[in-house]
């Protein structure tokens, strides 16, 4: 049997569930006991039941909510790139595939997202151009 980590984190919405791997039984089935629910967001850790967290579970606790958030952090950027791209294709599909009738069901949605991310845009430039140099 492979070398099974020590602790399993089962991804939820905004977090995960924590759980303590053993595989150190008679009929070496692995087995996961539950001993905390991360939340990303607020970075609230609470133990499972009557768990009592040791400080090793808090570290790897911990290390694993900085690498989650680094990921997700990355993942956004990453998507936010893929967006450029649908509106690259999208405008291309626009000028050279779309009917009248596909244009007519997406126009003003389109138009009204593009408004409203160009208006945040130009808020944030704004802000950012008025800051003082770091």
């Amino acid at each position: 049997m492979t070398d099974l980590p020590e602790f399993y984190f089962r991804i939820r919405e905004n977090g995960a569930a924590v759980y303590r791997v053993s595989a150190e039984n008679r009929q070496r089935r692995i087995e996961m006991t539950e001993i905390a629910v991360v939340n990303i967001r607020n970075g609230n850790i609470r133990p499972h039941g009557a768990h009592v967290l040791t400080e090793e579970e808090q570290e790897v606790i911990a290390v694993w909510m900085e690498e989650r958030s680094a990921l997700l952090a990355r993942r956004d950027l990453d998507d936010i790139h893929r967006a450029i791209d649908h509106l690259n294709l999208t405008a291309h599909w626009a000028q050279s595939r779309a009917s009248d009738a596909e244009l007519e069901e997406v126009t003003d949605q389109l138009l009204l997202a593009m408004h409203d991310l160009r208006t945040v845009l130009v808020r944030k430039k704004a802000d950012r151009i008025g800051q003082p140099d770091p």
